[in-house]
């Protein structure tokens, strides 16, 4: 069985947000991971606009991780900024653990919630859904009211307020299995488990990241990979001010 290298692209420029370490503790034989940040962009990504403004590095480091020869990446941010013209430059799979995330709880739960850090991004989950074909199996999107940078200020009251709005997803709003909303509050899956369980909820609580990293590593392992039918490749044209990815895109030879 070949090994796979999965990297995790940070589309935020907040040093240290994301732990090499952190991502370590998810390898398993013949799975390593590896880890970059984009150098522009902004510090947390809770508006459509910042999502837009870390389009560019996240397509600038995707195409280095192609070139270096990595199997997959994996956008580690909810909102999959990105993703779809990422797929089109790239040949090899790429994910994003919204999308990754939802149609995995689907096929664990009759419906599934998703428990997300600001209320105004419940549009953009709604919107992942509907362009998934999922929008039919998502209960509700709910949220914590806790900014990305301030998840880790206070755990315990963060781990309060996520069992307070899971119990709700499943006893209100009919949920089966649960999402966490934002990659920043990856680790936290066994705890919210844990929580619910010890209110009598017994249900599935999908952490994005690491079942990204585990359905990545087996599409690679199985020779799958996006579609070019679906994903093809950009026309060739002029790109302005992109020096740095139009040189990524570059086939070793042509430099």
């Amino acid at each position: 069985m070949r090994d796979v290298h999965v990297r995790v692209v940070s589309p935020i420029v907040t040093r240290g947000f994301r732990k090499l370490a952190d991502l370590k503790a998810l390898e398993y034989p013949g799975i390593s991971l590896s880890h970059a940040e984009i150098a522009t962009g902004p510090g947390s990504i809770e508006s459509e606009f910042e999502a837009a403004m870390s389009v560019p590095g996240t397509l600038l480091e995707t195409a280095r991780a192609e070139r270096e020869g990595v199997d997959a990446v994996i956008i580690d941010c909810m909102g999959d900024p990105g993703l779809r013209p990422a797929r089109e430059i790239s040949g090899m799979v790429v994910l994003g653990p919204c999308q990754t995330g939802m149609h995995v709880a689907s096929m664990l739960g009759h419906k599934f919630s998703v428990i997300t850090v600001m209320r105004r991004l419940i549009p953009s989950f709604e919107n992942t859904a509907a362009l998934s074909g999922l929008s039919s199996k998502l209960a509700s999107v709910r949220s914590v009211d806790i900014p990305v940078l301030d998840l880790e200020a206070d755990l315990a009251a963060t781990a309060r307020r996520l069992v307070e709005e899971g119990r709700k997803a499943v006893e209100e709003d009919g949920a089966e299995a649960l999402i966490f909303g934002c990659t920043g509050l990856m680790g936290c899956a066994a705890g919210l488990r844990e929580g619910l369980l010890a209110e009598g909820i017994d249900v599935p609580v999908v952490d994005p990241i690491p079942t990204a990293v585990s359905i990545a590593a087996g599409l690679v392992r199985a020779g799958l990979s996006q579609s070019k039918m679906t994903y093809p490749a950009p026309p060739e044209k002029e790109l302005i001010g992109y020096d740095a990815l139009h040189r990524a895109m570059l086939p070793q030879a042509a430099e």
